[in-house]
């Protein structure tokens, strides 16, 4: 059902991966997703992925008060070596980050995103979600060269996964939110690896940028047996929450981005 789907968004569907390295030598390698909008290089993620940044920048102004935990080294890297975001512009209310890729090869896209209309979208619909999950990404840091080394082998695969469109929801992007954003739902969550990729309908049409997996309570807790001990387990359903298209359609007028 989602071939032609798939095979649209992985021209414009890129890994990115957030690396650190901690006081302690520990280097970590987490993995999400950038679309790219245009042939100028235009880029949308969501903006969840940059709190390491935020906290490698607050480390960096405080150091001695961090300890072992404290962050010395954070790159990103944006799905090939030697590639820089610029013009970066923030929409923490929705959860989005509108960058531009530099350098950028357009001939590396052999397809870019095109929207759905807002009032085409139907609860029910069958969508599809795409990223980068299962990812076990290896890396390392060179004292030598102060870079980052990742393993190509471990690099992610593009993955995808169905569910259908059961609401659209109004809720802050984060405790803090000035704004009230809008997601739609969807029944299958979203995977580690998934945020920032495209929730896409059947023609390849960009409905959502996927943020969050939430819980859901199910109002029942069974009890079993574990280890001797009788436990009440309580029973969730995990569903997607993805920014809304309007949400994104919003910010790339607010960037200057023609559509």
């Amino acid at each position: 059902m989602f071939a032609k789907a798939y095979k649209i968004a992985s021209s414009f569907t890129k890994p990115v991966v957030v690396l650190t390295r901690k006081e302690d030598a520990r280097v970590g390698a987490s993995c999400g997703v950038f679309i790219i909008l245009n042939r100028e290089g235009w880029i949308i993620t969501v903006a969840h992925l940059w709190q390491s940044y935020f906290l490698f920048k607050k480390h960096q102004a405080n150091p001695s008060s961090n300890g072992t935990q404290m962050i010395t080294n954070h790159s990103f890297w944006w799905g090939k070596d030697g590639v820089t975001l610029k013009d970066i512009h923030p929409f923490p209310d929705y959860d989005l980050v509108i960058g531009r890729l530099e350098p950028f090869d357009p001939s590396e896209v052999s397809e870019y995103p095109s929207f759905v209309d807002s009032e085409e979208m139907r609860i029910g619909t069958s969508l599809c979600r795409v990223g980068y999950p299962f990812s076990r990404i290896k890396a390392s840091f060179d004292e030598g060269s102060s870079r980052f080394k990742m393993d190509p082998r471990s690099l992610p695969a593009l993955f995808p996964i169905e569910g259908i469109y059961t609401r659209t929801v109004a809720a802050p992007a984060f405790k803090e939110a000035k704004k009230i954003a809008k997601f739609i739902e969807t029944s299958s969550p979203g995977l580690l690896g998934q945020s920032g990729g495209p929730i896409l309908d059947v023609t390849g049409k960009v409905w959502a940028v996927q943020s969050r997996t939430v819980h859901l309570p199910l109002g029942f807790s069974p009890k079993v047996r574990k280890d001797g001990r009788e436990i009440e387990e309580n029973q969730f359903l995990n569903v997607g929450w993805g920014v809304h298209v309007e949400m994104i359609i919003d910010a790339m007028k607010s960037s200057g981005i023609a559509l």
